[in-house]
Formats: C-alpha cells, structure tokens, sequence
C-alpha cells in the first residue's frame, strides 16, 4: 500500500495531468473536435477579388473554388430581413445615390428588401476594377442569408460552411436571436442548438456585448472575437490620430498601431474565452500595404499566448502568397481572404478550374 500523503496527491496529480494534455493539444487538434478546417479558407464576401462582393456571382465562384467557408457581414431590414452587407450604408457597393438620393446614406435598417433589391450591387466593381470587369456583373442584387444558404447547399459536391459577422449589431438589437431561428428554420442548427451533421458555422463579431448574446442564443456553436486596436477595441499605446501621425496613408498609420501592453492585448482573449469563443480574428499589416493592411495583431509572442489559452487564430485579410507565408510562419490556423483560388493553391489545395473559368461557368 502506498504512504498515505502519496494516496492523497494521486486524485490531485491525476486531474492536472488531465489538465495537462488538455492543454497541450495542438491548434490542429482544437480544430478538428469543432468540425474546423484546418487551415481555414474563410472566403471573404465570397471571391471578392474576381466578382463584385457579397452577391451571387461572388458565393457562388468561392463555393465552386472549394473554400471551407464563405463569409458574411449580416445586417437586418425594415421588414426585417438577414441580409449580406459590410458597410454602414449602401452608397459605396450600390447604385444607390440614383436610385434614393434622398436616402443615400441611410443604414440598411432604413430599407425594406423590396427596396434593396431593386439596387445595382455589381455595377461598383466594374468602375472600381476595368481589368476584372464583366458586363453579366451590371445589376446583381443585395443578397438575403437565405439566398446564401441555397448557394451553400445548391453544389452536390462542394460543401462549404457559413462564416457570419454580426455587422454593427447595436443597430439591429436581437440580430443574433434572429439568426438562430434562420438557421434553425434551414437545418443548419438543430432544436437543441447544435450545428447540424454534415454543416459547418462560424459566428464572428467584433462587439463585446455582441459575443455575450451569441453565446446566450447558441452556446455550443464556434464563435470567434475579432480584434482591432484602438476605438472599441484593443486599448491602443498611442492615440494620436491620423492626421497627426506622419503616416503616410491609413495602412502605414494601422501598421503603427500596438496594443497599450500585453494586459491590454491578453484582457481581450480572456473575454473571447469566458464568453465561448473559440478562437480571435486578428487583423494582419500586409507587405504591399492597401486598404485592407491594418495592426500586426499575429506577432509569435501574440499567437503564442493565444493558443496557450487554447483559441484558434483566423486571420483578416489576406490575398497575397507573400502574407499568406507570413502568417503562416507566425502560427495561425486560418485565413479571411478575398482570393480563396491563391489561398487554396498555396495550401496544396488547388482548384480544378479558375475564378474566371468558374464565372464564366455560371453564366457571368
């Protein structure tokens, strides 16, 4: 028989050695017992790069591609209904300075889908990018969730998952109760709140309160808590605006941007796990700069701490081979891009046909 004080520590011992190994899993493995991809390919507002974002023509090239996700900010009509858009109001993506001068910078709660519909969302893209223009892209529609949801289902042999932002949610209060019904109305979460077999969500948000309800609405579904530094985010370590900064233009500004301390950047994975996230969305400085170059929020010592917590990383956004090695290095598990074809391609994954075979394809 043992000396008693040994028998004591056995329970004791046992339980951190439990602790332990479920501590030592790696990202890999977090990945695989939540039904994630690993790396992710988290198409951003679908194939953004080759077709107009988050419409049909976008969804249904990244689906075809085989990204693991397609990606969507959701926001909410008058008549209340989930609808695919990233920003605050229509003026930039739509025709809609034509259509409701009057209104032109209104938020989407303004609009009712009828109204919405009735928008030129592709015209944008072939003004903003000739090279990547096509004529068939002139008049595509603001899409609802469930148009999104047919195109993820409509592929027998692609089988992509949903990848949801709640978009500026403080303006669609019960946005996150509403989704849940959606989903379970279309059999992506079954009664009991479970993500249904053979389906994969992701539900994203940079809002606190945001992620506290999605956790109460559906507790066992993957949420990740995007990051940002500065104004409702990360508590920055300077404040000093853009105009004061020197920078030469908004990336370079980002780029600049750190987390007040480690504290600072640590607080926000604490509360991503307290609240069931199960992983972040940092941002990522990318090499050539653009408007999609935001803070370094993937340096080794920040993913480090993030996976000793036992959080997934999917970074935000990155479309070039160059930054996709980068961040790779730096240990994340997963990447928001607009250009899934690359991204696919660059994880050994390459897609039997291209963007521009695939739109033309469908019609496009």
């Amino acid at each position: 028989m043992l000396p008693r004080p040994f028998n004591q520590a056995v329970p004791a011992l046992a339980l951190a050695l439990v602790t332990l190994c479920a501590q030592a899993q790696t990202p890999a493995q977090i990945a695989q017992a939540l039904n994630i991809p690993h790396p992710a390919v988290i198409a951003h507002r679908g194939a953004s790069f080759d077709a107009p974002e988050s419409t049909r023509a976008s969804y249904l090239t990244a689906r075809d591609l085989g990204a693991d996700y397609l990606e969507m900010d959701l926001q909410r009509t008058r008549d209340g209904v989930l609808i695919a858009l990233h920003d605050e109001n229509l003026t930039r993506t739509t025709d809609i300075a034509t259509r409701f001068p009057d209104r032109k910078d209104k938020p989407v709660s303004e609009f009712t889908l009828a109204e919405l519909k009735s928008l030129d969302a592709g015209s944008w893209f072939n003004t903003a990018y000739p090279e990547r223009a096509r004529p068939a892209f002139k008049g595509l529609q603001v899409l609802t969730l469930d148009e999104i949801i047919d195109i993820a289902e409509g592929n027998p042999a692609q089988h992509p998952g949903l990848y949801m932002e709640t978009k500026v949610p403080s303006m669609f209060p019960g946005i996150e109760h509403d989704l849940k019904l959606k989903l379970q109305q279309r059999g992506w979460l079954g009664a009991d709140g479970q993500v249904a077999s053979g389906k994969r969500v992701v539900l994203q948000t940079f809002e606190k309160p945001s992620l506290e309800l999605l956790a109460k609405e559906m507790p066992t579904v993957p949420k990740i808590l995007l990051l940002w530094v500065g104004e409702g985010g990360i508590e920055p370590a300077s404040d000093v605006p853009f105009a004061q900064s020197g920078a030469k233009d908004k990336a370079a500004y980002y780029a600049m941007q750190q987390p007040k301390s480690r504290q600072a950047f640590e607080s926000w994975l604490d509360f991503a796990k307290a609240n069931g996230a199960i992983g972040t969305g940092p941002s990522a400085a990318l090499a050539q700069g653009g408007d999609q170059s935001y803070m370094d929020l993937v340096q080794p010592w920040m993913n480090k701490m993030t996976h000793d917590k036992g959080l997934l990383i999917h970074v935000y956004t990155v479309d070039d081979p160059v930054d996709f090695k980068t961040v790779m290095a730096a240990g994340v598990d997963g990447v928001f891009t607009n250009r899934a074809a690359q991204l696919l391609t660059f994880y050994g994954r390459p897609p039997a046909k291209t963007a521009g075979q695939l739109l033309d394809q469908a019609g496009y």
